[in-house]
């Protein structure tokens, strides 16, 4: 991708800007239920459950916890205890940035508006957002475009609050699932995929892919 000055960058927040530790607590919540060796698969098993949840219509986010946590168990035949799904859930709001992130931030939104497009609670959402120490211009959740990422609702929400087409936008995310599937179905032309090792990267969406968000300055000419 050749350098391009948006109107907008935005970003998905939990797994891109923010380090992502759904599978660190259930290896420790499941720990007494679930082997070392069989705990890759287990959460591999969660995260499914998780996409799943939020494909559908809208609901709370703790429902989606819930509703993931009480899924993985039934299948792998384990006891289900509603308090994981609530430490869970409370935890969201107290993990900070991976360390990459803050300063490229900064740098950017001094010339750039910084936008979040996330899958979270408002009363989440804000706590990270202060953690990640950089000015956002706009920050947007799920619960206000009532649609999860990555259903085009929620994309559709984005672009119309910002009052831009898509092909003023670049999009930035760790999460093709998520995120640039979905922003390239919708005309976002100018990707950025941020390999954080979640998923294999798939090039067929046509983006420009980074290993930290370190790399992003020079992708708009900073």
């Amino acid at each position: 991708m050749s350098t391009f000055r948006p109107k907008f960058i935005s970003f998905d927040c939990y797994g891109t800007l923010i380090y992502f530790q759904m599978a660190n607590m259930a290896r420790e919540l499941f720990s007494d239920r679930v082997t070392a060796e069989q705990m890759p698969q287990f959460c591999k098993d969660f995260s499914a459950y998780r996409l799943d949840e939020v494909l559908g219509a809208w609901k709370p986010y703790q429902e989606v916890v819930r509703n993931s946590v009480a899924r993985t168990c039934k299948r792998w035949n384990i006891e289900y205890r509603d308090e994981d799904s609530i430490t869970i859930y409370n935890a969201v709001p107290t993990w900070g940035p991976h360390p990459d992130v803050p300063e490229p931030l900064k740098v950017i939104a001094k010339e750039i508006p910084l936008v979040i497009l996330s899958n979270a609670m408002n009363v989440q959402l804000p706590h990270n957002v202060e953690k990640l120490q950089a000015p956002f211009a706009h920050v947007y959740t799920a619960e206000q475009a009532q649609a999860y990422k990555p259903r085009l609702q929620a994309f559709e929400y984005m672009l119309d609050n910002l009052g831009c087409n898509p092909e003023d936008m670049l999009h930035v995310s760790s999460s093709l699932r998520y995120d640039l599937m979905s922003a390239d179905d919708i005309g976002i032309k100018n990707k950025v995929f941020v390999n954080r090792g979640h998923e294999p990267s798939t090039p067929y969406y046509n983006y420009h892919e980074i290993q930290d968000i370190g790399g992003l300055p020079g992708i708009v000419g900073l």
